[in-house]
Parts: C-alpha cells; structure tokens; sequence
C-alpha cells in the first residue's frame, strides 16, 4: 500500500468458475494451521456497505451504465479498504480476499470498455494506491469455466450471464494485467488439481511469511 505493514495481503483473480473460492479457503486452512491470523474477505461484499453495494451490482435487474457500474465497485473498494483490510494488516494479519482492482479493471475497463487505465486509476485513487503483495491469477477458458458453473446449477448474477465474447475479453485483461506485473502476479492453470495449486500457491507465499 506505499506504506511499511506487519501482515500479508493475498488476492485471487480470474474469471467466473476459476475456483478463487476454493483455493482462498485452502489457503486460509493452511495458514491457520501455521498459527497465522487470518481474515476471508471479497469484494464486492466484505463489509456491511459493501453488502448493499453488491446486491446493486450483481443482482439488480433494471439498467445500470457501465460507468455508475465502476463508481459503484470504487466506492466499494474504498470503504473496504479503509475499514477492514488495511486495519487488518496493520495488527499483521494475513488478508485473504476474492477479487479486488484487477477484477475491475478487466470486467469494467477492458470487457465493458471504459478503459482499463481509466478503471484503475480510478481504483488506485479510492484506495490511496493500495495494492496486494500477491495477486493469484487462476486462468481458465471461458467455455471451460462455464461448464463448471453450469454444473453447480446456481441461478447466474447479472456479470456471470453476459455471452462468451464478453468473458473472453476478460480472461485476456486478466492475462494482461499479469504480463504488466509479474513480480505481484502468480498465474496459475485453474484446471490443474486443487491440491497442486494449492501447494504451488503455498510455496509462491512462503517466502514472504
């Protein structure tokens, strides 16, 4: 975040049906084993505003524009950023969370294409630049990841419906963005097992604990 912190600050990226969800709870397992504090968290979502904002994004039916989509996840991420996360690093907890700038950049900047240098900028001056120390990008073909949805059988939000061309444009910003910053990027093959991401997630982190 710019400034010096006690914890570690992990994100997972990648595009619906990547299984963030399931290697973040590993992570979280593991880590707890250790006797490392941990909080799970996720945006949109992680705090009591963010709730609200969430259902907003995710699950309103009427119209809303891309832009007042974005201004709606930065508000999130400030709020979030101020008075769960960053408050947390600094007792030197380990923060677990599923998605943060990243995902905005690809869903909003580049798929809904706002910009994907606008989107973060954006990000970056709500949260006063704050950034993970390690991004875990789980990349999976969008047909692949669907069929992973499709067989949870859970009714799709409003960003999970959106057609093929749509989810390709953001596997391809998620790959981006980790080209552009290898050193906080880990891209990981989300097909693989989940025992062998979690072990390759493991050692990526164990260095910085």
């Amino acid at each position: 975040m710019g400034e010096a912190r006690p914890g570690l600050w992990v994100t997972f990226e990648g595009g619906d049906g990547s299984g963030k969800t399931t290697q973040a709870e590993l992570l979280r397992e593991w880590l707890e084993a250790e006797g490392r504090s941990v909080v799970r968290t996720r945006e949109p979502g992680g705090t009591e505003v963010g709730a609200t904002i969430r259902e907003i994004v995710l699950h309103h039916r009427g119209d809303l524009g891309a832009r007042a989509e974005a201004l709606l996840f930065a508000a999130d991420r400030s709020h979030h950023i101020d008075t769960l996360v960053r408050p947390a690093l600094e007792r030197g907890d380990v923060v677990i969370q599923d998605r943060y700038l990243d995902s905005s950049v690809a869903y909003q900047g580049a798929a809904r294409a706002l910009g994907a240098e606008e989107v973060r900028d954006l990000s970056l001056w709500a949260t006063s630049n704050a950034l993970p120390d390690v991004t875990v990008l789980l990349d999976i073909d969008p047909a692949a990841a669907r069929a992973r949805l499709d067989a949870d059988d859970k009714p799709f939000d409003r960003l999970e419906s959106e057609k093929a061309e749509f989810h390709a444009r953001v596997r391809e910003a998620f790959l981006a963005l980790a080209q552009a910053d290898p050193a906080r990027f880990l891209v990981l093959d989300a097909t693989l097992p989940p025992e062998t991401l979690a072990e390759r997630i493991r050692e990526r982190l164990t260095p910085l604990l």
